[in-house]
């Protein structure tokens, strides 16, 4: 797990009850300098990294980029302060919601993603969906995870929704079990 990943906690940032996941959005390239300086500021962050490899006529390099560019995640009390703090660090430009005042983002949907990414499994990038079977994952390394489950040709597939960025994941279920969530 990199160091951006890591959630760092200091007294600025909310206590575990009141605390609530958003999503900000932030200038292109500029996602890891803006989780760096939210840390710095002791407030909670998640930017979920891919490892891809890049080559140029001359090298190969092993890079890491953001899941979801031009977004991040943090944990904030709903308290003006805190969007305030967050919405100084330069490359924020807004908070994703309702007039950029944010909406909240399910814990669950953050813990999934984590699981998801931590689990090495392979997965691809889905379009978003809204309707569908909505199952939870029994067993193996994804117990827990709840998503929409599609059917095409045979292949199980769940996707996973960040329902406030609209983005989504899916990874193959064969052989895990389902139920209703």
């Amino acid at each position: 797990m990199n160091s951006l990943e890591k959630a760092n906690s200091l007294p600025i940032a909310a206590t575990a009850d009141s605390a609530r996941w958003y999503a900000i959005h932030v200038r292109p390239r500029h996602e890891k300098k803006v989780v760096s300086q939210l840390q710095e500021k002791g407030i909670t962050t998640y930017l979920p990294l891919l490892s891809e490899t890049h080559r140029w006529s001359d090298r190969r390099k092993l890079v890491e980029i953001p899941l979801f560019p031009c977004y991040a995640f943090v944990s904030i009390a709903d308290e003006a302060a805190l969007r305030l703090t967050v919405l100084k660090i330069f490359g924020v430009l807004a908070f994703v919601g309702n007039q950029r005042q944010g909406t909240p983002i399910p814990d669950s949907e953050i813990e999934d993603l984590k699981t998801l990414l931590g689990s090495n499994i392979p997965f691809a990038q889905h379009p978003f969906l809204q309707v569908g079977k909505r199952v939870r994952v029994r067993g193996g390394a994804l117990d827990g995870v709840e998503g929409i489950l599609t059917e095409r040709s045979g292949d199980r597939r769940l996707v996973l929704s960040v329902s406030t960025i609209n983005r989504s994941l899916s990874v193959s279920i064969e052989g895990y079990q389902v139920e209703l969530a």
